[in-house]
């Protein structure tokens, strides 16, 4: 299994990324709340990894913290949640913040997610709810942590990371449209988010 992984972001095209460790380039998928976190593409960052094999592929997910890593693990031993919907939840919340939702049992908010019906949302809660309650703030893995990266306008990458995420294109489009004009892949990402959750 690997578990972790250390190398240069060789590109980052969300949520894709391909990591390039010691000449040998990994390609993974990670949640955006990873995504928000990374350095800029070139420089050196680690993420925790998890592998999942199936007969048709084998697929590496990375993750910015170990919390986040171990509530994806949990998220995938639920009935009816695979690893897409897994980082689709990852994506619109971070590991601490669905940790409260349990708590609070706020199937609303869970609901909002792609993929995620009040059916599946309840699901979620009666099967994880007290599990992933010891989840604490990691604080910021990377130096680079919290910095969104000054890459140029880049409204397409944003429409594609919320496409690849599940949301349909009239809500992506449309969510999309409501970002002003100098914002940078990064920020667009959680802007359109944070439109589409309410």
């Amino acid at each position: 299994m690997i578990g972790r992984l250390t190398g240069l972001i060789a590109e980052k095209q969300p949520p894709h990324l391909l990591l390039d460790v010691n000449g040998t380039g990994y390609e993974l998928d990670v949640p955006m709340s990873t995504f928000y976190v990374l350095p800029h593409s070139g420089e050196r960052c680690m993420l925790y990894t998890h592998l999942v094999i199936r007969e048709d592929a084998h697929q590496l997910y990375g993750f910015a913290t170990r919390q986040e890593r171990d509530t994806f693990r949990e998220l995938i031993k639920v009935t009816g949640i695979g690893p897409k919907i897994g980082l689709a939840i990852l994506s619109g919340m971070n590991s601490e913040e669905f940790a409260q939702a349990l708590a609070g049992e706020d199937i609303v908010r869970l609901s909002k997610i792609p993929g995620i019906g009040k059916k599946t949302a309840e699901r979620l809660v009666l099967e994880l709810r007290g599990k992933l309650g010891k989840l604490v703030s990691a604080g910021p893995l990377f130096e680079a942590a919290g910095k969104l990266t000054t890459e140029t306008p880049a409204r397409d990458d944003v429409l594609q990371a919320l496409l690849a995420l599940g949301y349909n294109e009239r809500e992506a489009t449309a969510a999309v449209k409501t970002l002003p004009a100098d914002t940078d892949v990064s920020n667009g990402i959680r802007m359109a988010l944070k439109a589409l959750a309410r």
